[in-house]
């Protein structure tokens, strides 16, 4: 299956890649269908561990090769690190900015973006899309860069999807569940939660597309995906984990995301 899964062209595995973390999405906004309600401290430790993982990857998975390519093409190696990550924030900003979308426990009268008309539902689909997409461009970049074989390899891109995936799970649950309990049906929390991650595939497709066409950015923009990556993590995964008094179980999660994370780099990579 692996071999098979090599022989593909780049931006098709960067698809494959990204439907499978949005399937691990599916998984846990269907754990609607076993439980109405989970408890805020699990949902807590689930978030702070997603933060964990998203900044584990950020560093080893994203901001480390880009230093190391640039020192093989001759950039200086602070340079195209640092661009990339200021712009993937900034552009993750400008999202935050206009993009309506409503966090997780916030009334409908603090949505933050362009101020619309939408039901809660889908701001709060739009908060969890905003920040899938950066998810999926990091992905799609790591199997991009793969056609330069001696830049990147085709297990760190996977160690980085396995990552992403797992902490996709505790996301589902995160849509599906508060959405139970503002009385929709089982069905319709889960078809929203899953429906959060679809934005995945479309990232991954756009980012391997992108290093394809121009190889020579490719350190910059695998540091663009961390700069995005890590703007949600501070401007909303951490936050949130830490909003309800469970603070030290958060903190926990991201220790416990961000070990788990380097292990899968360092050790498959």
């Amino acid at each position: 299956m692996l071999e098979k899964f090599i022989s593909f062209p780049p931006i098709l595995q960067a698809f494959l890649a990204t439907l499978f973390t949005w399937f691990v999405t599916a998984l846990g906004a269907g754990v609607i269908f076993l439980k109405k309600e989970i408890s805020r401290k699990v949902l807590d430790s689930s978030l702070g561990f997603s933060a964990g993982i998203m900044i584990a990857a950020s560093f080893f998975s994203l901001l480390l090769p880009s230093i190391e390519i640039s020192k093989e093409i001759g950039l200086p190696e602070w340079l195209p690190c640092t661009a990339g990550f200021l712009a993937g924030g900034f552009f993750l900003r400008l999202i935050d900015k206009f993009i309506p979308h409503l966090h997780l426990d916030t009334p409908v009268e603090n949505a933050e973006g362009i101020k619309t008309n939408l039901k809660k539902t889908t701001l709060l689909v739009l908060a969890i899309t905003i920040h899938n997409f950066p998810e999926g461009l990091a992905i799609g970049v790591a199997f991009g860069s793969i056609i330069d074989k001696s830049h990147a390899h085709l297990i760190g891109a996977i160690s980085l999807t396995i990552g992403i995936a797992i902490q996709n799970f505790p996301e589902g649950m995160a849509i599906s569940l508060p959405l139970r309990r503002e009385g929709f049906s089982r069905f319709k929390s889960f078809w929203y939660g899953q429906l959060s991650a679809i934005v995945e595939p479309i990232g991954g497709v756009i980012g391997a597309a992108i290093v394809i066409l121009a190889k020579p950015i490719l350190p910059f923009m695998l540091s663009f995906a961390a700069g995005a990556m890590i703007f949600v993590v501070v401007e909303e995964l951490i936050p949130e984990s830490q909003s309800s008094g469970n603070s030290d179980l958060a903190t926990i999660g991201v220790i416990i995301g961000f070990a788990l994370m380097m292990i899968l780099d360092v050790g498959l990579g």
